[in-house]
């Protein structure tokens, strides 16, 4: 028994089947995995994982041999990720004083991390400068002047970019929309923003201007906004080297990389994305020398490792429209669907060889009308106790995971070669208790 052949790109490469028809992923059945560490669960693929790090790195290493990998913690960050992410030589993008804290707690190499955020603190920028991170890329006038002061007052000279806005839409939704004109990020090419900082941070003498970046959006599937960006980008490099002496070391696009969610919607290769931005790039370049390249893929490498299993429960007929199927998670581990209406493809991990009988919406448990994971699905009949599982589900769900309706975060287990491993546990009522304080508590 095999998978459905449409679903296979969707989740990790190790899926499969037991003679049973249980799905297995990285060699262990995902029902025992249910029953064994409970539901809302979510498993990732450890070998799915490695295998992402090192086809980017491939892809782009093998087009521009100066280009480096920096993973987007903001997709989702725990410890046992930064570790493997540091074993396979990735950086880390990370955007607050949270996630910097765990790369630290791993010993991350920090001068392969960057620390982004269009409002960061000075706090967080102390930190920063205090872990030695890599680069700081730089959002605005404030953070510009903020930051040079506390280098100067800590006696540094901090390598830093500066993120510019192209005024590019990369078509993708408008609440991941970021390069255009109208966004909260980056320094305006047009209209004079991105050259007059440059030429404050060129002068500022706790800083050292090693870069330019941009970031589109996210999910991208289309690869034209990026040979775009590039061509803007290093357009403005080769006037800012004519006009002020900007010698251009190195250069990021960011990421945005787009995954396969549904069975109906592929997505681009790492290879197709390293050859359409570095053809681009070194096209752009012109009379200028190749800069060190950065990218920045967050979801591309953690969404189809994972696999949400939840538990279904009660069930609503509502004749003539639809029948509801809930669950036992939702809205407060996954709030993609409610929030992008992003789609997902799901199968019954205990009667995975069963053709489709009905459709369905997969409904959360939580205390919204809006908490439905997924909308009218064909799937074989549901009943409570079976274990619905949800693959690419490793990007943005459990980053954005909350304790809404005082619900219990779930669970994380990572798998590899038949052998689980529980890398965070689910939480207690206990840890939803221990920051509230009563009169004389301290």
């Amino acid at each position: 028994m095999i998978l459905d052949p449409a679903l296979v790109p969707i989740f990790p490469r190790t899926a499969g089947a037991t003679p049973e028809g249980h799905l297995t992923l990285g060699g262990c059945d995902a029902v025992d995995l249910a029953k064994e560490f409970g539901t809302p669960l979510y498993v990732f693929d450890e070998e799915e994982l490695r295998a992402a790090c090192r086809e980017h790195i491939e892809a782009f290493r093998s087009r521009h041999a100066d280009s480096a990998v920096i993973y987007a913690a903001k997709a989702y960050i725990g410890r046992w990720l930064a570790a493997l992410l540091a074993e396979e030589g990735l950086g880390l993008d990370v955007v607050s004083g949270g996630e910097l804290a765990v790369a630290r707690s791993v010993a991350f190499p920090m001068e392969r991390v960057d620390f982004h955020g269009n409002n960061k603190s000075a706090q967080e920028l102390r930190e920063a400068l205090e872990a030695g991170v890599g680069r700081v890329v730089i959002d605005n006038f404030h953070e510009l002047a903020l930051l040079n002061s506390i280098a100067q007052a800590a006696g540094r000279r901090q390598p830093v970019l500066l993120r510019l806005s192209p005024g590019i839409d990369p078509h993708t939704h408008a609440k991941t929309t970021t390069g255009v004109l109208d966004s909260k990020f980056g320094l305006a090419i047009e209209g004079g923003q991105a050259e007059e900082a440059l030429v404050e941070a060129q002068a500022a003498s706790g800083l050292e201007l090693v870069g330019l970046h941009c970031h589109l959006g996210s999910p991208i599937f289309d690869l034209e906004p990026y040979r775009q960006a590039n061509g803007l980008m290093l357009d403005f490099a080769a006037r800012m080297r004519e006009r002020h002496g900007f010698e251009l070391q190195e250069y990021s696009p960011g990421g945005g990389f787009a995954v396969q969610y549904t069975r109906d919607a592929s997505a681009p290769t790492p290879d197709e994305y390293a050859a359409a931005i570095v053809s681009s790039l070194k096209e752009a370049c012109g009379p200028l020398p190749l800069p060190r390249l950065i990218v920045e893929p967050g979801r591309a490498i953690v969404a189809r490792a994972s696999v949400a299993l939840y538990t279904v429960g009660a069930s609503k007929e509502v004749p003539g429209v639809r029948r509801y199927v809930s669950v036992d998670g939702g809205m407060a581990d996954n709030i993609r669907p409610a929030l992008y209406g992003s789609r997902y493809e799901a199968v019954v991990a205990n009667r995975l060889g069963e053709p489709a009988t009905e459709r369905v919406t997969i409904a959360g448990k939580y205390c919204e009308s809006g908490d439905v994971l997924i909308r009218d699905l064909d799937l074989p009949k549901l009943w409570a106790g079976d274990v619905v599982a949800v693959p690419a589900s490793g990007a943005y769900a459990l980053s954005m995971a909350s304790n809404y309706n005082q619900s219990l975060r779930p669970a994380i287990v990572a798998v590899r070669e038949g052998r689980p491993r529980l890398v965070r546990r689910r939480e207690t009522y206990d840890d939803l208790l221990r920051c509230d304080l009563l009169p004389g508590e301290a």
